[in-house]
């Protein structure tokens, strides 16, 4: 029983408390990288581009595609969390100081959000750009300490469940908040917004403070005690050398390799869509914001019941089968994407389309890959080590995808040949994943 707070592990309290952190922060992936702040972000600043010759806007004093800005932004601090998620790993290993580095990076990454607010025209777009980045290390960063924490609140055999209720939280609370942004915007004068600039801001504000204030709860039941060991040295190193002694042992799991391969080139392809939908759809399609959430909402709706159909289609015909059937309708999304045209008649409606056949496959490659994953796995007791290094293998996927993306946009100045492009990841990827040969876990 932890002392400071009278619970012990396994206690209902206690697991409530942990997976209600869930409930707090995904509002920042759902409201913040891929719904609102995307869209205000695409909407501010085609209002200070360069017009006449060029669609370039000004940063650092050089000429930026506003697009390719942000997927740069996007990877940089993405190879930052890439970088400092072992060094957290360690540290939340081998010190008692995990709930001191949670509230931190918790409070970076709502102060950031809420500091959004002040990003509103060509002066500010450091802040927006700086705060994008504060914003995303405060994320990732987080959830080290809070996946970290899991061990400590449940029991081996409750896990899997307490871990799949956290999600279930974060999935509700999200949607719920996604929702109230949504009615701000689209009725922003009901609300007594001068204009739908303000309201997208006001919205920042509000997630900021649901992920702080939410987060109160769950520092309020998890153990202040949970660890006596005391810092060694090199702890800070010591990530990296449990990465590297994965790397040094994939030579010897041909299977989890080759996994891993596919795993990387699709994950190059998923993660990019997700991180510029929103952008892709207001600048390259031309559609309104209420278009463009609403298409996200539904894309979450949808992601609920594919995960479930691909669920079955796992059981029925096995994990390689229903993977290769997700990897193509991804690769169906990417042509999709580059035959839009904003001059289309009801292209709001082709926008939906597209978002549900996203939904019916976003839940289902992410849940699939993780279990294969796990099924892959050698007999060891370090297995998490082995989701760390899964972990950093999506993160130095999502560079890649944000600098490809950003360097075909700047080039060709349209993101659908970005987009169309994302869809030898998923060739690629499929093609790894056919090499694969079937066990009897892994069908």
């Amino acid at each position: 029983m932890d002392t400071t707070t009278g619970l012990q592990k396994g206690d209902k309290k206690l697991i409530n408390g942990w997976a209600f952190y869930d409930w707090a922060n995904s509002v920042y992936s759902l409201v913040i990288s891929t719904a609102v702040f995307p869209i205000y972000y695409a909407l501010v600043t085609s209002g200070f581009k360069s017009y006449e010759l060029t669609e370039k806007i000004q940063f650092l004093g050089t000429d930026w595609n506003p697009e390719t800005l942000m997927s740069y932004t996007i990877a940089f601090f993405m190879l930052i969390v890439a970088f400092i998620s072992p060094i957290l790993s360690g540290i939340a290993d081998y010190t008692g100081n995990k709930l001191k580095f949670l509230k931190f990076f918790c409070l970076l990454g709502s102060l950031s959000i809420i500091g959004l607010y002040f990003f509103q025209g060509e002066s500010t777009l450091w802040v927006g750009i700086l705060l994008t980045i504060t914003s995303g290390i405060g994320f990732w960063g987080s959830i080290v300490f809070y996946n970290a924490y899991l061990p400590e609140v449940a029991h081996p055999e409750q896990q899997d469940a307490v871990s799949a209720k956290g999600f279930i939280m974060g999935y509700i609370g999200s949607i719920l908040l996604l929702i109230i942004c949504l009615a701000m915007i689209m009725k922003f004068e009901s609300f007594g917004f001068e204009t739908v600039e303000q309201a997208f801001r006001i919205s920042f504000i509000i997630v900021g403070l649901w992920w702080l204030g939410f987060a109160q709860v769950t520092y309020s039941r998890l153990p202040k005690n949970e660890s006596t060991r005391k810092p060694q040295k090199g702890y800070l190193t010591s990530g990296f050398k449990e990465l590297g002694k994965v790397w040094k042992e994939l030579k010897n799991y041909a299977q989890l390799r080759t996994f891993l391969m596919s795993f990387f080139f699709f994950s190059v392809g998923v993660q990019t869509i997700i991180y510029m939908a929103g952008i892709f759809g207001s600048t390259e399609l031309g559609l309104p914001s209420t278009n463009l959430i609403g298409a996200i909402l539904l894309v979450q709706f949808v992601a609920i019941f594919g995960a479930y159909i691909f669920s079955n289609v796992s059981k029925k015909y096995g994990n390689l089968t229903a993977l290769k059937i997700t990897i193509i309708i991804w690769g169906i999304v990417c042509f999709v994407a580059f035959s839009l045209d904003k001059n289309q008649a009801n292209i709001e409606l082709y926008f939906y389309a597209l978002g549900g056949l996203i939904g019916l496959v976003l839940g289902a490659i992410q849940s699939l890959a993780r279990s294969t994953y796990s099924k892959l796995l050698p007999e060891t007791e370090d297995t998490a080590t082995y989701f760390s290094f899964y972990d950093v293998t999506e993160k130095i996927a999502i560079v890649l995808g944000m600098v490809v993306f950003g360097a075909l946009n700047a080039i060709t100045g349209s993101m659908q040949w970005s987009v169309l492009f994302l869809a030898v990841f998923f060739l690629i990827s499929f093609i790894v994943l056919s090499f694969i040969k079937k066990t009897k876990y892994v069908q």
